[in-house]
């Protein structure tokens, strides 16, 4: 990997991390919040968002870096729903 690829990555998840951490304060109702392990995990959640997004993006510009900040704001959604339907389908529980 080319320095110039791991700044761009590096970019891409720090733009993923700002977008879990937009959810995490439009979300909190209290300072506690903000310090509590969901909210670390919703912002390094958006952070592996913005990871995936490096691998899925055309070219560095600005569509694409609000995209990532998109991505990691709905995309912890995301993930956290794909795990609870695998869970759900585990345990053999239906809807």
């Amino acid at each position: 990997m080319s320095q110039t690829s791991l700044i761009q990555t590096a970019i891409f998840v720090l733009l993923g991390l700002i977008g879990g951490m937009t959810h995490v304060i439009v979300k909190a109702e209290s300072w506690d919040d903000l310090k509590r392990f969901p909210a670390f995990k919703r912002s390094l959640l958006g952070a592996l968002c913005g990871f995936i997004y490096y691998f899925l993006h055309s070219e560095q510009d600005f569509p694409n870096s609000v995209m990532t900040i998109i991505s990691g704001y709905m995309g912890t959604d995301f993930i956290k729903s794909v795990i609870e339907r695998l869970q759900k389908g585990t345990r053999g529980e239906k809807k």
